[in-house]
């Protein structure tokens, strides 16, 4: 279900080439302070890959809400 959540995720990811240096800039609107810059636009999105799986997982740390993305929904269930 993580595997799909975060490729859901990825598909909805925008990217650019910035103007000042040619780096490019990659963000994922829908979850909010995900987003990558790097030289390339492989390893931006490699990136904005790394950086979506630590916020989710801070999220899920901190008992914060994930958004529902595609009908995706991931939810935390508490373990007794």
């Amino acid at each position: 279900m993580l595997m799909k959540y975060m490729q859901a995720a990825l598909r909805h990811a925008r990217y650019e080439i910035l103007p000042d240096d040619s780096s490019s800039y990659g963000e994922i609107p829908m979850c909010t302070g995900v987003y990558a810059n790097a030289p390339t636009l492989e390893e931006c999105r490699e990136q904005l890959e790394e950086v979506l799986e630590e916020w989710i997982l801070l999220r899920v740390y901190k008992n914060l809400s994930l958004p529902v993305i595609d009908g995706i929904e991931l939810s935390i269930n508490e373990v007794a």
